[in-house]
């Protein structure tokens, strides 16, 4: 598990770096570029549209765990918007709440318990 956090550390340290040069150069504006290059229909658009669906698979995994209430719906959506950025976040609070249980992590307590009962 300390391997893990330290590699979530370094991806939430490295994306807020790389995230801060390009704003810097380039302003904020990234979504007409995002789907402006999907609706060329050429490799950086096809880059940006497999990327999407992770988002989009990372965002509904968020919202299931959090069992689709109103408050992990929201964290979904902020999935989906914030990327690996808030993944690591989100991963490396989740392992200090769970005490390394990586079942809880990724599964949600409730999962986590109900799994552990039809094991026993």
């Amino acid at each position: 598990m300390v391997w893990f956090r330290a590699f979530l550390v370094t991806c939430t340290l490295s994306i807020l770096v790389y995230t801060g040069v390009t704003i810097s150069a380039h302003g904020w504006n990234l979504l007409p570029i995002f789907f402006g290059d999907m609706a060329a229909m050429a490799w950086p658009g096809q880059f940006n549209f497999d990327f999407f669906t992770f988002l989009l698979l990372s965002g509904l995994w968020t919202a299931w765990r959090n069992d689709f209430t109103l408050g992990g719906l929201a964290l979904g959506l902020v999935a989906v918007l914030g990327g690996m950025l808030f993944l690591s976040i989100y991963l490396t609070l989740l392992g200090f709440r769970h005490r390394n249980d990586i079942e809880a992590m990724i599964l949600g307590m409730r999962r986590a318990r109900r799994r552990s009962a039809a094991v026993s």
